[in-house]
C-alpha cells in the first residue's frame, strides 16, 4: 500500500492518514512535539510503558560485554587462573600472569569490538535494530564455545577478540535503540539503564568468583566462562518480539510499519499514532538525504560537531577512573589487600554502582546532563589526586592500604554516578538521525581505540613485574580527568528536554555549548 495513502487497522480500530506535502502534517508535528514537551516523567512511564519495557530488553545486551570485561579482570587476580597459566615472579617467587598476557587478555575483547562498531552502523541501517542484535547474539552463542574449550592463553585472547564483535555491535546499537523508542522525558533513565545493565554484569561476574576464588581447580574459570550461555537465547528470543525503531522505519520510508511499531510502544487510549508519525517525519525530512548514510558524512560540516562530541565522551569514559572500575579486584589485590577482601570489596563496588547508576536517573532527569557530567568529573578528578596522595604516604602500611582500596572503591562508585550515566543519555541524543547507527558506532571505536593502550598502561602501572605503582596510578588518571574536564566545560551542551529536532536546529545554528540552555527554539522553526 502506498504510504502516502489512507490507511486502517482493521484489527485494533487505529485509523490515521498520511498526507503527501510537508505543510499538511507539519500541524500534527508541533502538536505532538508539544505534547512530549508538557509530559511529566510519570506521566511518560504511564503513557510509553511497553517502551520502557523494550528498552529495558535491549539494555540487558550490555550484560555480556560488561560479565566478559569483569570476567578477564578478576581472572588476572583468580588464584585457579593464575596457577595454570601464570610464571614465577623473581623478585619474591610469586605466581603472576605477565604483564604481555594480562594486558593482551583485556584488549582481546576490545579489539573485537572494535571491528564489531565498524560492523553495527552499516549492518543496522540495512537491516535495522532487531535483526542486527539478533545476529550478534547467535554470533556470541557460537564464540563462547571457543572461550570455553580454550586451554591456552593464545587461544583465550583469539576467543576474547572473536566475542568482541557481537559486543561491538549490541554497545553501537542499545543507546541509539533506547533513545529513539522513548518520548523526551524518558531519554535519560531509558539511556542510563545501560550502565546499570554494565554494573548488573560486574556484580554477577562479582559474585561468581567471590564463590569461586579458593577453588584451585579448573572449574574456578570454567563455570564463569559457561555462565555465559544463559543470556543470548532467551534475549534473542525477546528481541524477535520487540518493535523495531519506528524512526529508523520512518527513515525507510517505511510509515505504515512505523505506525503500528509506535502502538506497540504505548497506550492505545493516549497513543496520537498521526501526531507522532508526522512529528518523526518532519524531523526525517529536515535531514534528508538522497545518499545513503556513510562514515564520511560523520566528519563533514555540523556532523563534525556532533561526531566530535560523542566520540569525546566515549573516550572520556577511560580517562575519569573507569579503568580502575575494571579493574577493581587487580587493584584492590595491588593496593595491599588480600584475596578474600579484595573480591568482597569488588563485589560491594559492583552493587554500590547499580544502586548510584538508579539515582543518576533522577538528578540527570531534573538537573541535566552537562552538570551532572561536569559535577561528577570534577569530583574523580579529586579523588583521583587524593589516591595518588594516599599511595605516596608509607604505601605499604596498613592504613595506607585501606585508605587506597577506600579511595578506589569511592572512586569506581562515584563514576556511576556522574559521568558514566551521563555520558549514555549524551551519545544518545546527539548523533543526527540519519547517522545514528553510524556515529555510535564510531563514538564506541573511540572508546576502544582509547582503551586499548590504557590497559596496556594500566596494567603496567599495577602489576608487580612493571610499574608497580600501586594507587600512584591515582596522578596519572587525575592528569587525563582534569584535561577531560576542561574539554567538556567548553565543548559539552545541555540537551536536557530538547527534541530531535530543536537539537538538529541548534547544532546547525552553531550554537555555542555554554549558551544551549537559555536558547528558545521556535516551535515553527525546522532550520
Amino acid at each position: 500500500m502506498d504510504p502516502e495513502k489512507h490507511y486502517v487497522d482493521d484489527k485494533h480500530g487505529a485509523a490515521f492518514v498520511e498526507k503527501a506535502q510537508v505543510a499538511d502534517y507539519k500541524a500534527d508535528a508541533i502538536e505532538a512535539e508539544n505534547a512530549e514537551h508538557d509530559m511529566t516523567v510519570m506521566q511518560a512511564v504511564k503513557a510509553y510503558p511497553m517502551a520502557s519495557f523494550w528498552a529495558f530488553v535491549i539494555s540487558c545486551t550490555i550484560i555480556m560485554e560488561s560479565y566478559d570485561v569483569f570476567l578477564i579482570g578478576n581472572f588476572v587476580a583468580l588464584p585457579a587462573f593464575i596457577n595454570r597459566y601464570g610464571v614465577v615472579n623473581p623478585a619474591d617467587g610469586s605466581l603472576v600472569i605477565e604483564t604481555k598476557w594480562q594486558s593482551a587478555l583485556q584488549v582481546s575483547g576490545q579489539l573485537g569490538a572494535l571491528i564489531g562498531v565498524f560492523l553495527a552502523g552499516p549492518l543496522t541501517s540495512h537491516i535495522g535494530y532487531r535483526w542486527a542484535n539478533i545476529f550478534g547474539l547467535m554470533l556470541l552463542n557460537a564464540f563462547i564455545l571457543v572461550f570455553y574449550f580454550g586451554d591456552s592463553l593464545p587461544v583465550i585472547f583469539a576467543a576474547q577478540l572473536l566475542e568482541g564483535i557481537p559486543w561491538g555491535i549490541f554497545i553501537a546499537n542499545a543507546p541509539a535503540y533506547c533513545s529513539e523508542i522513548v518520548p523526551i522525558q524518558l531519554r535519560a533513565p531509558a539511556t542510563q539503564m545501560l550502565q546499570m545493565f554494565w554494573a548488573i554484569g560486574s556484580i554477577i561476574v562479582g559474585a561468581v568468583t567471590y564463590v569461586y576464588n579458593d577453588h584451585l581447580d579448573e572449574s574456578a574459570y570454567r563455570i564463569p566462562i559457561a555462565l555465559q550461555w544463559l543470556f543470548p537465547t532467551p534475549l534473542a528470543i525477546l528481541i524477535y518480539f520487540s518493535p523495531e525503531s519506528p524512526w529508523w522505519l520512518t527513515r525507510k520510508g517505511r510509515l505504515e510499519e512505523a505506525a503500528k511499531s509506535v502502538e506497540r510502544l504505548g497506550r492505545k487510549d493516549q497513543m496520537k499514532t498521526t501526531e507522532t508519525l508526522a512529528m518523526m517525519r518532519r524531523v526525517v525530512e529536515m535531514e534528508k538525504n538522497d545518499a545513503q548514510p556513510n562514515h564520511i558524512e560523520l566528519f563533514k560540516g555540523t556532523d563534525l560537531r556532533r561526531t566530535l562530541i560523542v566520540c569525546g565522551v566515549y573516550a572520556a569514559q577511560n580517562l575519569t577512573g573507569n579503568l580502575i572500575a575494571n579493574q577493581a579486584v587487580y587493584f584492590f589485590r595491588q593496593a595491599g589487600i588480600g584475596v578474600q577482601l579484595a573480591f568482597a570489596l569488588g563485589l560491594i563496588t559492583s552493587a554500590l554502582q547499580m544502586i548510584f547508576v538508579m539515582i543518576s536517573w533522577i538528578l540527570t532527569t531534573y538537573f541535566g546532563r552537562r552538570s551532572i557530567y561536569l559535577w561528577g568529573s570534577g569530583a574523580n578528578f579529586v579523588l583521583l589526586i587524593s589516591l595518588g596522595v594516599a599511595a605516596s604516604i608509607n604505601q605499604y602500611s596498613d592504613a595506607s592500604s585501606l585508605a587506597q582500596a577506600s579511595l578506589g572503591l569511592i572512586v569506581s562508585v562515584l563514576f556511576t554516578l556522574g559521568p558514566a550515566p551521563a555520558s549514555w543519555v549524551i551519545i544518545g541524543e546527539t548523533s543526527a538521525l540519519r547517522l545514528r547507527p553510524l556515529t555510535t558506532g564510531m563514538g564506541r571505536a573511540t572508546y576502544y581505540i582509547v582503551e586499548i593502550p590504557c590497559i596496556f598502561l594500566a596494567s603496567y602501572m599495577l602489576n608487580p613485574t612493571g610499574g608497580n605503582l600501586g594507587g600512584k596510578c591515582g596522578y596519572v588518571w587525575g592528569a587525563t580527568a582534569f584535561v577531560c574536564l576542561v574539554v567538556a566545560y567548553f565543548g559539552l551542551p545541555e540537551m536536557k528536554h530538547r527534541s530531535y529536532r530543536e537539537i538538529d536546529i541548534m547544532f546547525k545554528r552553531r550554537i555555542p555549548a555554554r549558551q544551549w540552555t537559555n536558547t528558545i527554539i521556535d516551535v515553527n522553526d525546522d532550520e
